[in-house]
């Protein structure tokens, strides 16, 4: 999970979501990684977070490359396949249901 250091209300709501499903992150700081600060307003066009992505073996990079957003457009709540970036709560469940790291009856 990309994440930043001083507060936001979309990771609160990410923490906790992944906190009740035991769900396992690595949260990488843009405010004091200049790489993931890049690699966030690449893949979204804004400093957006949280920018939660699938990884294998923590290197913090979608598995897959993300599917494109117009120019200009907000990220918000959109699933990507293998990235989402500042969901509701609602719209985290269902991609980490997808995803199969929680089942609907967790």
């Amino acid at each position: 999970m990309y994440s930043r250091t001083s507060g936001c209300p979309y990771v609160t709501v990410a923490k906790r979501v992944l906190g009740d499903y035991s769900v396992s992150y690595q949260e990488v700081f843009i405010d004091k990684d200049p790489d993931a600060k890049q690699r966030v307003l690449d893949w979204t066009g804004f400093l957006a977070v949280p920018t939660i992505v699938v990884s294998q073996n923590g290197d913090g990079l979608p598995v897959q490359e993300p599917a494109p957003l117009p120019k200009g457009m907000s990220p918000r709540g959109i699933d990507r396949g293998d990235m989402i970036t500042e969901p509701t709560m609602a719209q985290l469940i269902a991609w980490l249901e997808k995803h199969q790291f929680v089942s609907d009856s967790s």
